[in-house]
C-alpha cells in the first residue's frame, strides 16, 4: 500500500492506493500556515495506517534530490522544508518528493492522456503553470528537479502577475492571473462606462468562464488574450521540444472551449510547421483526480527505482 501527499496552494490531499494509480482513501485539508498544515498532513497519513512508501507532489521550486521544498510562490512561508526527511524520521517508510508538473506529467503518460507518447509536455495550468517533460521515453526533471519552469517565461514587459513576475506566462495562464486579467479589464470597461453583470471583487477565473460562455464582452475577451497567451507560449515549447502531446491540466481541461480555439490559432502562426504538425494539444484525461494520482505515483516510481538498484 502507498501514500500519496498533494500539497496545493490552496487545497491538499492524502490518499492510500496503490501502484496501479487506484484510489482506496482520501482525506482533504485546506493550505494554511506551514506548520499547522504538515501537522494535518501528518495525522492523515497516520489514520491509513503502515504503508510501503510516500510520495509528495507540490510546486516547485524544490530539490527533488534533497527531498526539500524551497519557498514556492503558491505557498508562503513553505521555506526549505525538508518534507521527505520528516516523513521518513515520523514513519520508517521511504519517501519521495516531486515537483508537481513532474509528478502529474508521468500520471498522465502512464495512465492517462499521454499514455504511449515517446515526447510529451504536461501543463499545470491550475493555482500556477508548471511544465513536466517526458522526453525520449523518461522524465526530464534536470539537475535537482526544476526543469520545466515555464510559468517563469515572461511574455510581455507588463501584465498580470505570475510567479513573482509581471507578464508572464504563469501570469496569463492561471487562475490568480486570470483573475487578475479579468479585474483589470472589468475596471477599465467600468471606468469607460461600461456594465457589469458581477461585481469586481467577485471575479475568479470559474465565473469569469461561466459568463464568457454567456457571451458577456469583458469574460470573453479576457479567455481571449489567455488562450493567446497559452499559445505563444506553447509555440516556444513546441519549438523548443518537438512533442508528440502537449497535455494540459485544470483550467484549460474544465475551459477548453473557450482557450484551444485562440491558442491554436497563434500555434498556427508561430510555431514551426514541421513540429507543430506533430503535436496534438489535449486536455488531461485523468480529470479531478490527477493531482492523488500523481501524489500516489511518486511513491511508486520512487519505490520501483530504489528495488532496480
Amino acid at each position: 500500500m502507498l501514500i500519496g501527499i498533494d500539497i496545493g496552494g490552496t487545497k491538499c490531499a492524502v490518499v492510500q492506493g496503490d501502484e496501479n494509480g487506484n484510489i482506496l482513501g482520501k482525506i482533504r485539508m485546506d493550505t494554511g500556515n506551514v506548520h499547522d498544515t504538515l501537522e494535518n498532513i501528518f495525522s492523515a497519513v497516520a489514520s491509513f495506517g503502515p504503508c510501503e512508501a510516500i510520495g509528495v507532489s507540490c510546486g516547485g521550486p524544490l530539490n527533488e534530490e534533497t527531498g526539500v521544498i524551497q519557498s514556492p510562490p503558491n505557498l508562503p512561508g513553505w521555506d526549505d522544508i525538508p518534507i521527505t526527511a520528516m516523513l521518513r524520521e515520523r514513519f520508517g517508510v521511504p519517501a519521495y518528493l516531486r515537483n508537481d508538473a513532474n509528478a502529474c506529467a508521468l500520471a498522465e503518460w502512464r495512465w492517462g492522456a499521454g499514455k504511449g507518447t515517446k515526447n510529451m509536455i504536461f501543463l499545470t495550468f491550475g493555482t500556477g503553470l508548471g511544465a513536466g517533460l517526458i522526453l525520449n521515453g523518461a522524465l526530464y526533471s534536470g539537475t535537482n528537479g526544476n526543469a520545466g519552469e515555464a510559468g517563469h517565461i515572461r511574455l510581455m514587459s507588463t501584465g498580470p502577475v505570475g510567479y513573482g513576475k509581471a507578464g508572464s506566462f504563469e501570469g496569463f495562464c492561471s487562475g490568480g492571473g486570470i483573475a487578475q486579467l479579468g479585474k483589470s479589464l472589468a475596471e477599465k470597461h467600468l471606468t469607460q462606462g461600461g456594465t457589469l453583470p458581477y461585481k469586481t471583487e467577485a471575479i475568479t477565473a470559474k465565473l469569469l468562464a461561466d459568463f464568457a460562455r454567456q457571451g458577456e464582452p469583458v469574460a470573453a475577451e479576457t479567455y481571449r488574450i489567455s488562450g493567446e497567451k497559452l499559445g505563444a507560449g506553447l509555440s516556444v515549447l513546441i519549438d523548443l521540444l518537438n512533442p508528440e502531446a502537449i497535455v494540459i491540466g485544470s483550467i484549460y481541461a474544465r475551459c477548453e472551449d473557450l482557450l484551444r480555439p485562440h491558442a491554436a490559432a497563434v500555434i498556427g502562426e508561430e510555431a514551426l510547421e514541421p513540429s507543430r504538425q506533430v503535436c496534438r494539444l489535449l486536455p488531461a484525461a485523468l480529470g479531478e483526480s490527477i493531482g492523488d494520482k500523481a501524489a500516489l505515483i511518486v511513491a511508486a516510481e520512487g519505490l520501483r527505482n530504489e528495488k532496480l538498484c
